[in-house]
């Protein structure tokens, strides 16, 4: 059994690796819950051993120091501090208790409770109201410069309502959403998917094209300034108003809190509305309202005094896998699927988890009937951690297939990725039709997993174009079809050949388009045409699209394979048109803002109001021309009040849409 001493540094070996892994390379090898069970074992070695505490231990440093990049390091002007945690009722009695002392009175205290985002801190420097920097937090002395970077995310003034000369802080994010699109494009590009929303708002941030960042869909909230003393407010929660009238985007859902039972029924609150989220979350930000008091308590040498981070219980279990199967999807790409006992995580039954590709079924060095450790990445999808080797051991290797299980045609090695080259794979067929019709492409309401494969039995349909030829007696008389049923599924079907060119693109399945660069190539070319016509240089030189994005599209489009099913869209009356040119120009030069709960989901509404010429925007400011506001709309809804903007709910937006349409 090792020492005290030893096992210190054994620690202070593993964290450091792991800080590295997690803020220079973004991949980290383990997850927070892990990572966190480590340092919380060398704070309490630590404590029980003073004589070991150095320095240069991650107990008393931020973050990891800056190895060589290819960004620029620059020192913050103020030191940025990370948080400690708490995780349970306990740490948060401590917490205030610590406080209580060192201000010398027993007493419940004011708290600002906010959702810690899971993304990446940035320190952006203002001058005169003008963004002159934004740095990483890096170490919390210095950081990397990624300025350009960070100018092509819309959340991010480029300056300020006043001209303030300041350091404002907050979490550069990828959308939950944005997340599960750009794995499933890098997972078709045979390329290493991220592990989790954190790790890819890292990796598309410290890309050296900013074109690249401007692609992901990344957005970003704030919660701080540098020197808040100096920012002309007494509370946190004035603070956060300030930083919106300033143009930044703040996370609305914040609350005031009084002593530990406060914070323990808004943790409590928070941590059952996380899920309703656009983005993830891994704890509650407990904060001292009164700004006062942060000068006061100061800091340790690593966190502040004043705050602490209450973190949400660690979703992930053991369980065995029973199997692993081969599935393909709409490239023909195969794809290990691990089979598992049941387990319930997050409030969902998993029983199946994606093995990504060989290498990574390799590393894990997996085996069937293995005891794996396995968590919900971005809090949506379920992942293998790792195996776990002080269980029984499995014995039956995991065997790559050689032929495709769908079709049984000899697979082909692409880099890491197992393909099939059969055109007309069932699988792929299945997979290309279900993407094609689903809500955010052409959204065919109806047409579910289990009626596609009866298409495709049935060989009323092939690929997608084919749906344009259907007849409501051909869909009728499948089983458990019913003639209404069936009527409205060629409804929908017609319905969907006017969706517009933005959703027609992301329906292609053009490898790197995902909807954000389908509505920037939508809102550039206009129309399909002019998109199948343009080389590689023209799409380049789109804002927004990198080159090796527009490589990508010009040869997808190129295929004659794409060409044909193009043209039987054509042949079917699909618009090719942008509905941006189709519709007017109306609501130029207005700007809204979307809060509270809608009746149907906010991306829809805005893409309504931005097909008539609109702007809508994450925060209020006084160039706001309408906030549309629902039933639990928060901040943003009390500061259009305090600025005299006009406010709407729906029906009042619904009367507007109508009254411009008729114009």
């Amino acid at each position: 059994m090792s020492t005290p001493k030893q096992r210190v540094q054994e620690l202070r070996e593993q964290i450091r690796y792991h800080n590295y892994r997690y803020f220079v390379l973004d991949d980290p090898v383990i997850s927070d819950a892990e990572y966190d069970r480590l340092m919380r074992e060398l704070k309490a070695l630590e404590e029980a051993h003073p004589e070991l505490v150095t320095p240069d231990s991650p107990t008393q440093t931020v973050g990891a120091q800056l190895y060589e990049t290819t960004f620029e390091a620059v020192p913050h002007p103020s030191r940025m501090f990370s948080l400690g945690n708490a995780f349970s009722r306990e740490d948060i009695e401590n917490f205030e208790s610590s406080i209580n002392r060192a201000l010398g009175a027993e007493e419940p205290r004011e708290y600002v409770l906010e959702y810690k985002i899971d993304g990446l801190s940035v320190n952006l420097i203002y001058r005169d109201g003008v963004l002159r920097r934004g740095l990483t937090r890096g170490d919390g002395t210095v950081g990397e410069d990624i300025t350009p970077n960070l100018l092509t995310i819309d959340d991010v003034p480029h300056r300020l309502q006043e001209p303030l000369s300041l350091e404002v802080r907050g979490e550069i994010y990828l959308p939950i959403q944005a997340f599960l699109e750009l794995n499933a494009r890098l997972e078709e590009e045979g390329a290493a998917p991220f592990k989790n929303p954190r790790n890819a708002a890292a990796g598309s941030l410290r890309q050296k094209d900013p074109r690249v960042s401007a692609s992901r869909g990344l957005r970003g909230l704030f919660y701080g300034v540098g020197r808040p003393e100096a920012f002309g407010v007494a509370t946190q929660v004035e603070l956060l108003k300030k930083l919106g009238e300033l143009g930044f985007s703040i996370e609305p859902h914040y609350r005031v809190v009084h002593g530990v039972e406060g914070v323990e029924e808004g943790y409590r609150a928070m941590l059952a509305h996380r899920r309703a989220l656009a983005f993830e979350a891994d704890g509650v930000t407990v904060k001292l309202n009164n700004l006062a008091l942060w000068s006061e308590l100061g800091y340790t040498a690593k966190t502040p005094r004043f705050a602490i981070a209450y973190k949400f219980p660690a979703e992930e279990k053991p369980t065995r896998v029973l199997n692993v199967v081969f599935q393909v999807g709409r490239t023909g790409r195969v794809t290990p699927v691990a089979e598992l006992e049941p387990i319930t995580l997050d409030g969902s039954t998993v029983s199946r988890v994606t093995l990504h590709n060989e290498s990574y079924v390799q590393e894990l060095d997996l085996k069937i009937g293995d005891t794996v450790l396995v968590h919900k990445s971005g809090g949506v999808i379920p992942e293998v951690l790792r195996v776990l080797t002080d269980a029984p051991r499995g014995h039956k290797p995991v065997e790559w297939p050689h032929r495709c299980p769908e079709c049984h045609t000899e697979l082909v090695l692409s880099g890491k990725i197992h393909l099939c080259p059969n055109p007309l794979c069932p699988a792929k067929a299945f997979e290309s039709i279900r993407h094609f019709a689903s809500r955010r492409a052409m959204d065919i309401q109806g047409l579910g997993e289990k009626l596609i494969e009866q298409l495709l039995e049935a060989g009323l349909v092939k690929d997608a174009s084919d749906l344009y030829q259907l007849r409501k007696e051909d869909v009728a008389a499948l089983e458990r079809m019913a003639e209404k049923s069936a009527q409205n599924l060629i409804e929908q079907i017609e319905s969907s050949k006017s969706r517009g060119l933005e959703r027609l693109l992301f329906a292609l399945g053009i490898p790197q388009v995902g909807e954000v660069t389908a509505r920037v190539l939508a809102k550039r070319f206009g129309h399909l045409d002019n998109i199948l016509s343009a080389t590689v240089e023209e799409l380049d030189a789109v804002p927004d699209i990198a080159e090796v994005t527009a490589q990508a599209i010009h040869k997808a489009l190129a295929k004659p394979e794409m060409r044909r099913f193009i043209e039987r869209l054509r042949a079917a009356g699909v618009s090719f048109e942008a509905r941006e040119r189709q519709k007017s120009n109306a609501l130029e030069g207005l700007t809204f803002v979307l809060t509270g709960e809608l009746s149907r989901p906010r991306d829809e509404v805005a893409r309504e109001l931005e097909a008539l010429g609109a702007k809508v925007s994450g925060s209020v400011s006084k160039k706001t021309s309408y906030v549309v506001a629902g039933p639990g709309a928060g901040s943003k809804l009390t500061k259009a009040r305090e600025l005299g903007i006009p406010v709407l709910d729906e029906n009042d937006l619904t009367d507007l849409l109508q009254r411009t349409r008729s114009d």
